[in-house]
């Protein structure tokens, strides 16, 4: 039969026309210039959508979506005008066309280039020969020959310490579940040795039967990208320790959808706001949240930020949703903008709780003007005394023991004010320091037969601890040398109590003395006599009665309550 055929020119032409029109793929013949389908098979017409025999004389650009581009991947036309994707193989005149499905169209050859301008490189991993093979940019990546010459044992020693493990769980997911997976890892170039990061994204290939034929993917070398991300990530992370090392709030608004996003824990504290409440943007920070009085500053300084494209500073009142407490807050933050001259997109800021500084400032500001006015009256009485002590004494030591003993009284009265965190001092104390030399019993408690003193805690204020003080100092050293407490048998009695008069009470004072030398009116007044009237008087707008009965010297005095400040207590 052989033999006949080979004889037989028109048996031999009649098989390969059978041939021709029976084959599996599409085939054409084209006419000598290539430009004409000279025959095409029933393949060729079923693929494109035409009746047998019709194709015979049509251009074959008519056929082509594109200018043929020789052997590979075409996009080609069918009878109702749908591209049909094809892989076009040229054999002298005849063309041999087959359908491709889309995954192996984007496999062609032109797409190679792309692939490498982005820096990927293909690989293929086959179960059966346990290499990977490694086209020529995964070669470069990787250090190592292309081709099918890396064994897993050869891939796994270039992994830095701990990564193979890792890796090969990730496969052996990705396997378990036939999916695709996307991993970073760290390895050394197998050439030179050089720490690099690949990242890498692969997919399992089945064999008809269902069975792991292998994986195919790519990989790219991300060391460059990943360096850039650490060392951003690092920067964020010392720039969220430095902000809450410093109690700074971080936010950014979105100044087109007058929306906030708050970037750490502190602006909420600052706020008094938790996650679930959200945020706040311009319009409910002006009108719910800002202080009244603060608003029209606010606006002027967004305003001339804007304009001078300048960094935006401002201090203001907001009520904390929390507890509706008043809290100060300073703000600081920049415009951000596409380009020059156009309008900003958002605002990056830090936001600082300043309250408890604010109070610190103004408490330090009024401790320091009462320090001036009570260094001032300290002096004006420093100089009273010295000049009225000078005019009473008759000799140098007369002298100096008054003047020592007031001198020292003022300096213990300041002592105890200095001392004590509200700057006020105690009534009692103040006299306990006073007459403890006098009395018999225990000098804490003085209450005994020569000295008893009855009366409630009171808490005296800086202006008029002081000439309060110094006014008991005068009636104690009267009382010693002229009064109860110059005799044996003399006896004191000192009572006070806190009348309800006047908006922040009145203090009731009363000096009792008796049992001691008989008591006459004074012939003329002494500088205690006046001390007692002129500071009491003018310094702390008291009352002052004095009476001289036989049996001892009495004085009772009404002196009202100042209001405490409350700027002077730390604690506030």
């Amino acid at each position: 039969m052989g033999e006949r055929a080979e004889r037989d020119p028109e048996a031999t032409e009649d098989l390969h026309r059978a041939a021709f029109a029976e084959a599996a793929v599409g085939l054409a013949v084209l006419s000598v210039d290539g430009l004409t389908v000279r025959d095409a098979n029933a393949a060729l017409c079923g693929l494109l959508g035409y009746r047998p025999g019709t194709l015979a004389g049509r251009p074959v650009a008519s056929l082509r979506d594109a200018p043929a581009s020789g052997n590979g991947i075409e996009t080609w036309r069918r009878a109702d005008g749908a591209p049909l994707d094809v892989r076009v193989r040229a054999n002298g005149a005849v063309l041999v066309v087959e359908e491709v499905d889309p995954d192996e169209a984007v496999r062609a050859e032109q797409n190679r280039a792309a692939l490498t301008a982005a820096g990927l490189g293909e690989w293929r991993w086959d179960t059966a020969s346990g290499r990977l093979i490694l086209s020529r940019r995964a070669a470069q990546i990787l250090g190592h020959p292309p081709g099918p010459s890396l064994t897993w044992p050869a891939l796994r020693a270039m992994f830095a310490p701990g990564e193979a493990r890792r890796v090969r769980r990730i496969l052996a997911r990705a396997f378990a579940r036939g999916r695709h997976y996307t991993l970073e890892c760290r390895m050394h170039r197998a050439q030179d040795g050089r720490a690099i990061v690949v990242g890498a994204r692969g997919e399992p290939v089945r064999a008809a039967d269902g069975t792991l034929a292998g994986m195919v993917g790519v990989l790219q070398d991300v060391t460059t990208r990943v360096e850039a991300r650490d060392a951003l990530t690092g920067r964020e992370q010392r720039l969220r320790v430095a902000t809450s090392l410093a109690r700074l709030g971080i936010f950014e608004w979105h100044m087109l959808e007058d929306e906030a996003i708050w970037e750490n824990e502190r602006m909420f504290s600052i706020f008094g706001r938790s996650p679930e409440d959200g945020t706040v943007g311009k319009t409910e920070f002006l009108y719910e949240i800002l202080h009244p009085e603060d608003r029209a500053a606010v606006r002027l300084a967004i305003s001339r930020a804007l304009k001078e494209d300048e960094i935006l500073h401002v201090t203001a009142r907001i009520r904390r949703k929390s507890d509706g407490a008043w809290r100060v807050i300073d703000m600081a933050g920049q415009f951000e903008r596409d380009a020059p001259r156009r309008l900003p997109r958002r605002l990056i800021g830090v936001v600082a709780d300043v309250t408890d500084q604010r109070r610190a400032e103004e408490r330090q500001t009024l401790l320091i003007r009462e320090l001036h006015h009570r260094v001032k009256n300290t002096l004006a009485t420093v100089q009273a005394i010295v000049g009225s002590t000078a005019r009473n004494a008759s000799s140098i030591e007369t002298f100096y023991d008054a003047f020592v003993g007031r001198i020292m009284s003022l300096a213990h009265t300041h002592s105890v004010l200095t001392e004590d965190t509200w700057q006020t001092a105690d009534l009692r104390g103040l006299l306990v320091n006073e007459l403890k030399p006098y009395a018999e019993a225990d000098e804490g408690a003085l209450l005994d037969a020569r000295v008893r003193l009855d009366g409630p805690p009171v808490d005296l204020t800086s202006e008029i601890a002081v000439p309060i003080g110094m006014a008991i100092h005068e009636l104690t050293t009267n009382a010693v040398k002229y009064g109860a407490l110059s005799a044996r048998a003399g006896r004191l009695a000192v009572t006070w109590e806190l009348l309800p008069r006047g908006p922040n009470g009145t203090l009731r004072f009363d000096w009792r003395e008796s049992g001691g030398p008989p008591v006459a009116p004074p012939r003329r007044q002494g500088f205690g006599s006046r001390l007692l009237q002129r500071v009491l008087t003018t310094q702390v707008q008291a009352e002052v009665t004095t009476d001289y009965p036989p049996e001892g010297f009495r004085l009772t005095m009404l002196a009202p309550m100042p209001e405490r400040n409350e700027a002077l207590n730390p604690l506030a």
